[in-house]
């Protein structure tokens, strides 16, 4: 089975401005709106090259989330863009009703989700988007690990149809994925099979499980990662026949305990194979002001507590 490697450092918001512009150049029909927010979230490429489909609606998300439900009735596909924090919690009635409930073909592009998003602190660091998100009924939630995954990802929800909201993040990250894999929305990714353990990660903590089996094979533990790039449509299929095999399962995710992918897994488990299971996200606490490395592990979000997780569990009946 291949071997996932660290091929360089690069922020996965800068995967979604890339394919944002590919799309643009690709489909007249793809057009952009930001609130206020075009360089920080990699939109600035696609404003230049198509200003008449550029729409900077200044800092007013709920406009904005409204004007792209409007331009979907013409036909058009928009991708929204500002901050995971306003994407979700400012906007969450407009979003609910207007793009939600009537089922409406806009893309909710969120950067800067979760706790490394750094030291803007907790007021900008969104911990609660993927449990507001998965909750609408019509909303598909996709949340990937890297550049090439956003990028991928960006492309596929264009082609999706129906409401889709797109999670990813300000850091730099390990770029690991292979750039010309297909992201199929709903299906998860095997990183590496294993038979003691499942663990099944999220977004940014996709490279710690990997970092984290590498060190449980040297306990003697074999881990098999999958990568659940999409938290809802679940992919069920794939999380029960793995734990059918390994008999115990992690979940690691930067977001709340409440509402993650921990919380949709252990929902599925009860229901189809009850087994031990143990969570790394975050307490029901809000996050704080500093370097994403340090709030990781002081969120118990790094390598470390996935291992301490894995160990745990397997010390479960």
């Amino acid at each position: 089975m291949k071997e996932y490697v660290n091929t360089g450092l690069k922020d996965t918001r800068s995967g979604f401005g890339e394919a944002l512009l590919e799309l643009g150049k690709a489909d007249s029909n793809i057009v952009a709106l930001c609130a206020d927010l075009t360089g920080s979230m990699k939109m600035d490429a696609f404003a230049r090259a198509f200003p008449e489909r550029f729409f900077q609606i200044g800092i007013a998300e709920a406009n904005m989330m409204g004007i792209a439900a409007g331009l979907t009735i013409g036909g058009k596909i928009p991708f929204t863009g500002t901050f995971a924090n306003f994407s979700t919690g400012r906007v969450y009635d407009q979003i609910r009703q207007s793009i939600a409930y009537s089922n409406k073909n806009v893309k909710i592009c969120a950067s800067h989700a979760g706790i490394t998003l750094g030291e803007d602190g907790a007021t900008h660091q969104n911990l609660e988007d993927i449990g507001m998100m998965k909750m609408l009924p019509n909303m598909t939630v996709v949340n990937p690990c890297d550049f090439n995954q956003t990028r991928a990802a960006t492309r596929a929800i264009s082609f999706f149809q129906g409401p889709v909201y797109l999670r990813f993040g300000r850091p730099k990250v390990p770029n690991f994925t292979d750039p010309d894999s297909e992201f199929v929305i709903g299906k998860s990714l095997l990183i590496k099979e294993g038979r003691d353990v499942s663990i099944f990660a999220t977004g940014h903590l996709v490279w710690k499980a990997i970092e984290a089996s590498k060190v449980l094979a040297g306990l003697g533990i074999d881990a098999e990662v999958i990568n659940i790039h999409t938290i809802k449509p679940l992919d069920c299929e794939a999380i029960v026949r793995s734990v059918r095999k390994t008999g115990h399962a992690v979940s690691a995710e930067e977001h709340l305990r409440n509402g993650g992918l921990g919380d949709s897994i252990a929902q599925l488990l009860i229901r189809s194979y009850p087994i031990p299971m143990e969570m790394v996200a975050v307490d029901d606490r809000f996050g704080e002001s500093g370097k994403p490395e340090e709030l990781l592990k002081k969120y118990g979000l790094d390598t470390e507590n996935i291992i301490q997780a894995v160990l745990k569990v397997r010390n479960r009946l």
